[in-house]
């Protein structure tokens, strides 16, 4: 059986759930990277009650691989206090951040056994993106760490279609390397992808109805 068929995802909705996803927390943003002394607050109780988050954890042969949060609609308030220097002078994030149904993907991570196998990375984008296109959203925004040699920034970026609007030198964890932050208008990706007709397009619409094609055509 190939890796592909051995991946799962779930929504973390449970306390036996939330423990197996910080299990990979634990072993990445605490013990490899150290940017966080307690994996616990990075996926707290509330989490699993509240409306505007949603966390995703990956398994192989029922074993947590990785994990990915979503924070719907974060607020203007969050962005204000990083400084940000633009990489197009011309936007205005607080603008843009109005006038768009924004998402945040954040706390992506991969053990490292499994970091090289792109489709665990991708088995988390499908059941986020899933779920934020059916709840409406349009864009999402998220950080990459500039230093750190296991940034998804290429995967963001020349996979999925990320583009860098913005760095900062400040943010939750506990890390010196400057952040990039990066864009993805969701339907010029879903429009993008599908023209190229690429596996990753196949893969990460997997399971849409036509409900869905319809929100990015």
């Amino acid at each position: 059986m190939s890796l592909r068929d051995r991946v799962s995802v779930v929504r973390v909705e449970s306390s036996e759930q939330r423990d197996r996803a910080l299990e990979v927390i634990r072993a990445t943003y605490r013990d490899e990277k150290r940017w966080v002394g307690d994996e616990g607050g990075q996926l707290a109780l509330d989490d699993l009650q509240r409306e505007d988050v949603s966390w995703f954890c990956a398994f192989v042969d029922g074993e947590p691989v990785g994990v990915l949060r979503v924070l719907y609609d974060p607020p203007l308030e969050l962005y204000a206090k990083y400084e940000f220097e633009l990489l197009d002078r011309g936007l205005d994030v607080e603008a843009f951040v109005r006038s768009h149904r924004i998402a945040e993907i954040g706390r992506f991570a991969v053990i490292p056994e499994y970091r090289k196998y792109i489709v665990i990375a991708a088995a988390l984008m499908r059941a986020a993106s899933t779920e934020t296109v059916a709840r409406g959203y349009t864009h999402y925004i998220t950080d990459v760490f500039e230093d750190d040699p296991h940034s998804p920034y290429e995967f963001h970026t020349r996979v999925m279609g990320f583009e860098p609007v913005a760095t900062h030198e400040v943010g939750e964890l506990n890390c010196r390397s400057r952040r990039i932050t990066l864009v993805l208008d969701l339907k010029a990706s879903y429009q993008r992808l599908r023209a190229k007709g690429t596996w990753f397009y196949r893969f990460l619409t997997e399971g849409w109805d036509e409900g869905l094609h319809r929100r990015l055509v």
